[in-house]
């Protein structure tokens, strides 16, 4: 239990913080609104149409923050509040799905490298860490196999992990891409711009206490089962 907390305290106390920024910096400017009214719906569907991809088309789902693009089905789905509200919150975070709508477009490579991985890394956090922990129960009686079991488990996890990695650059080149949009087109003026910019950048942030979280908790199994092989 001490090894857990050693390794993944940081990680962990860093989601904190994240979660706590994003919360706190969405609210500021959800409360801001921008001096077009454009709600993100409409700044979606202008930045849509100004890049030729006026056929992907902007869907309003239920949730908070559950803003996504959806390449397989090439749809851009925005909250409630981020569609419907003329904040500068709400243009930032919908731009921010426009640049994935981009990237899927053009082909980005790291986007169509983090979609292969999917199905790896969704088998991999279901069932690698199970498989490490059978497999160090195991060594206690069968030392090789349950080793073989645990090193398995232990690749299973790295695909989790690696997605992680991959989906880092993948979200900050949205978020570039979404602040050049502004820039580019004006939707957003003075000061708007650097709100935009300072909630695209506090939601980076949980992309990165992700990839930390991932990272400490691969150590975590790899010093539990070399340990465990030690002993």
């Amino acid at each position: 239990m001490l090894l857990y907390l050693l390794i993944m305290a940081p990680a962990l106390i860093f989601m904190i913080y994240a979660q706590i920024k994003v919360k706190s910096t969405y609210g500021k400017y959800a409360r801001v609104y921008n001096q077009k009214g454009l709600t993100g719906a409409q700044a979606a569907t202008q930045m849509l149409r100004a890049n030729g991809l006026s056929d992907i088309p902007v869907e309003t789902i239920q949730g908070k923050l559950t803003d996504h693009y959806d390449p397989g089905k090439r749809v851009l789905r925005l909250s409630q509040e981020v569609a419907r509200t003329p904040s500068v919150a709400a243009v930032g975070i919908a731009l921010h799905e426009v640049g994935h709508a981009l990237q899927h477009s053009t082909r980005y490579g790291l986007m169509g490298l983090r979609s292969s991985l999917v199905p790896a890394a969704n088998i991999g956090s279901t069932f690698g860490w199970i498989l490490i922990m059978g497999g160090v129960l195991l060594m206690g009686f069968y030392q090789a196999f349950g080793e073989m079991v645990a090193v398995a488990g232990i690749f299973l996890f790295s695909a989790a992990v690696l997605f992680t990695l991959v989906t880092l650059p993948v979200e900050f080149n949205a978020s570039n891409r979404a602040r050049q949009m502004i820039k580019d087109s004006g939707l957003l003026v003075g000061q708007e711009y650097d709100g935009a910019s300072a909630v695209l950048s506090a939601a980076a942030l949980t992309y990165v206490a992700a990839m930390l979280q991932a990272v400490a908790q691969l150590l975590y199994f790899v010093f539990l089962v070399f340990g465990a092989r030690r002993d």
